[in-house]
């Protein structure tokens, strides 16, 4: 892990941590209890140094999610979130010629497709600020902290054989992706979103969310012998998650 990279994490949890130290004197204390699940759909590119063309890579994604409330500072509604989730991540190429018209391969005669699908098991833990109505109608949330993701396996979709690419028709010539399988299965980065919560009396809680997933580490070595220099996760996700009280 780099300097950079072990600061902005550091900077992370140290973000994750002041939201509730800053209330823990003067707000409203609260102790409330829910956990749930959620689905969603995330759409997903990998940052290649050198430069790999793409499309998102969209894959399902599913969890458990428990949530702590812990205090209430004038209107704003802190809590600490986690998630346990399953998603489908990789990258989709967009494998064009000079003229971004799709390139046909010699052998097939159709135009050539490639894409990755990487499954990880996904832990985002989130300080989570809200604003509006707490048990009874919506409110609006903002959430940030660190993501920590360990890859379950991997899989390849390709209409033509790797050997028999056509490289003479391509505008960018980076194929060693193609043969190489994911070196580093331990994934970290930073995730937050933004979203709405409309919570129902004695039924629970719902929410839709939007977020955004930054990955800080490299599903490929990054020293200076091996080809990629950079390899990382980037995820915009949707999703929509029911929780339930257990105490409060």
């Amino acid at each position: 892990m780099t300097t950079v990279r072990l600061k902005t994490t550091l900077f992370a949890f140290i973000l994750l941590a002041m939201p509730f130290r800053a209330v823990a004197q003067v707000g409203e204390y609260r102790n409330e209890f829910s956990v749930g699940g959620g689905v969603g759909v995330a759409l997903n590119s990998v940052g290649f140094t050198p430069r790999v063309p793409q499309g998102m890579h969209i894959g399902p994604t599913a969890g458990v999610t428990a949530r702590y409330v812990c205090e209430k500072y004038y209107s704003m509604i802190c809590s600490i979130v986690a998630e346990v989730n399953y998603t489908s991540l990789g990258w989709k190429e967009n494998i064009l010629d000079a003229y971004d018209q799709k390139v046909i391969n010699p052998v097939t005669g159709n135009a050539e497709e490639y894409s990755r699908t990487i499954t990880y098991l996904q832990v985002p833990i989130f300080a989570h600020l809200a604003w509006g109505k707490e048990h009874c109608g919506c409110n609006f949330f903002f959430r940030a902290g660190p993501q920590l993701g360990v890859m379950l396996g991997e899989s390849t979709s390709a209409n033509f054989n790797i050997s028999e690419a056509n490289m003479q028709d391509r505008a960018n010539s980076t194929v060693r992706q193609y043969t190489m399988d994911v070196e580093r299965k331990f994934d970290y980065g930073i995730a937050g979103g933004l979203g709405m919560e409309y919570s129902v009396p004695h039924l629970g809680h719902f929410l839709l969310e939007g977020r955004y997933y930054y990955g800080l580490g490299n599903i490929y070595n990054d020293s200076k012998r091996d080809y990629f220099g950079k390899s990382n996760n980037s995820t915009i996700m949707v999703k929509l998650t029911y929780l339930t009280d257990i105490f409060r």
